[in-house]
């Protein structure tokens, strides 16, 4: 939807919500992508999943959704926040990728006090909450999930921090 489009990507609980937020705060044209774009479906087909498949990396956008979006041209900027395993068909259409990335006691302290209802078992099975954080901090770790030669942007500081790094590598 802009002249320019960016992607705030990040693992579970690095502020990818709190980003988008800020950006509408601020009066910045900003997409929730796991509310707006999102839905369970095959990564490569983009074919909708029944919830016998409901996985982590079942994650993803609708591609000619964000493909109209960016076609649009009414706004300056555009901000894509959110996570999606099925980046890889899209992400050339943005100008610019930041990951926000925070430490690892940062992401437990976070998820520790995430509400149960923004992202469940049903992602990555029915383990329960220990073997999800386990999972997150695996991806943490590898970065495997995660866009590469992006822009990381350090999301432990205070979000109007944040949100500054952001809109100061933004060309």
């Amino acid at each position: 939807m802009g002249a320019k489009n960016y992607l705030i990507e990040g693992v579970s609980c690095t502020g990818k919500t709190s980003v988008c937020d800020e950006l509408q705060r601020r009066g910045y044209h900003s997409i929730h992508g796991d509310r707006d774009l999102a839905y369970w479906g095959d990564p490569k087909t983009g074919e909708p999943l029944d919830g016998s498949a409901y996985e982590h990396h079942t994650w993803i956008w609708d591609v000619d959704k964000v493909r109209a979006l960016v076609a649009d041209q009414s706004h300056a900027a555009s901000f894509f926040c959110g996570g999606s395993r099925n980046f890889d068909r899209f992400i050339d259409l943005f100008d610019g990728v930041f990951v926000l990335e925070v430490d690892l006691d940062t992401l437990n302290r976070r998820l520790a006090v995430r509400p149960e209802d923004e992202w469940g078992d049903h992602v990555v099975g029915d383990h329960g909450r220990a073997s999800e954080r386990e999972f997150i901090a695996r991806l943490h770790a590898t970065k495997e999930d995660i866009p590469k030669n992006a822009i990381i942007i350090d999301a432990t500081a205070p979000i109007s921090r944040v949100v500054d790094a952001i809109l100061g590598n933004a060309n």
